[in-house]
């Protein structure tokens, strides 16, 4: 099968296409022929080894290890091949779609994942590409809006509201109920409103600390932003205001958040929101187009077709 490679830390260019061995799954793993796969912020920090950027990242990816993964890519939506013996959920046929943090192993044509992964059927109106754009920015931003306990009615601002975790956020925040601004380049205004903003502040031309409003959750989607800044931004909260970031703490990954991310996207409440689409061969070009920080929600990769 194919597979893209990483044997040593570094640029996009360390990546590199090679023929590899199928793999076989174990009793309690299924083997998934993965459809499409995404380049997560995550997938770029582990393979650069940028060392300050994890230390300050959610689940501090790459702390400890001593050799880059060899198979990078923790996102996956593709239909389960096979499955070993003691594997009882699913079956040969079904559409899956999943989030692993430590396995990793989806930049391939096929990967073996425990039953036990985050990973659930795919949503019946989205395709595999679409799917892929979902597990990582929608469990991540799930998890810190409940940290934060958003509530209906809340004035909620997200701080990078047009990457793949802050358009996560902006759309569950409208589900919820709160009343967003979402602050984020020029170029991306229009998208951050057509998601559910009411507001939209451009960080180019606004401070959002000295324009004298008040929020009562304020979420920080931007992995690399340092300390004094998420500091500066506290002085925005309202009273019992309370201010989350990336930066801090690991979220909690789990399955049911993926269930329940996949019935808001059945019922139209939350759509995946996809800048680029690359073939397997062209990893090197996404994961260059990532490293530039620009990128609008998630940048998938088609494998299958």
């Amino acid at each position: 099968m194919k597979a893209v490679i990483c044997k040593k830390y570094g640029p996009p260019d360390v990546l590199y296409l090679q023929e590899i061995d199928k793999p076989v799954p174990q009793k309690n793993e299924v083997l998934i022929k993965i459809h499409a796969t995404s380049v997560t912020s995550s997938d770029t920090i582990v393979r650069g080894f940028k060392v300050p950027a994890i230390l300050r990242f959610p689940m501090g990816l790459a702390i400890g290890f001593s050799k880059p993964r060899f198979i990078l890519g923790m996102v996956l939506s593709g239909e389960i091949e096979s499955v070993g013996k003691d594997v009882k959920i699913f079956k040969k046929g079904d559409n899956v779609y999943g989030i692993n943090i430590k396995k990793f192993g989806a930049y391939a044509e096929y990967t073996c994942w425990p039953e036990t992964s985050v990973m659930t059927f795919k949503p019946s109106n989205i395709s595999y590409e679409e799917a892929s754009a979902i597990p990582y920015g929608g469990c991540l931003a799930l998890s810190y809006l409940r940290k934060g306990n958003i509530q209906n009615g809340q004035k909620f601002l997200v701080y990078g509201a047009s990457g793949s975790v802050g358009t996560s956020a902006v759309q569950l925040a409208k589900y919820f109920g709160a009343e967003i601004t979402g602050v984020c380049s020029t170029a991306n205004l229009e998208l951050v409103r057509s998601l559910g903003a009411s507001k939209v502040i451009d960080y180019t031309k606004e401070d959002f600390t000295s324009n004298g409003k008040l929020y009562d959750l304020i979420f920080n989607a931007v992995p690399f932003i340092h300390r004094t800044i998420n500091l500066k931004y506290k002085k925005s909260l309202t009273a019992d205001g309370k201010y989350i970031s990336v930066t801090d703490g690991s979220p909690q990954i789990k399955k049911d958040d993926l269930i329940f991310l996949k019935n808001l996207i059945e019922e139209e409440k939350i759509k995946p929101v996809i800048d680029r689409c690359y073939k397997l061969e062209q990893m090197v070009e996404a994961h260059r187009y990532v490293d530039t920080g620009h990128k609008k929600g998630n940048v998938v990769i088609s494998i299958q077709n």
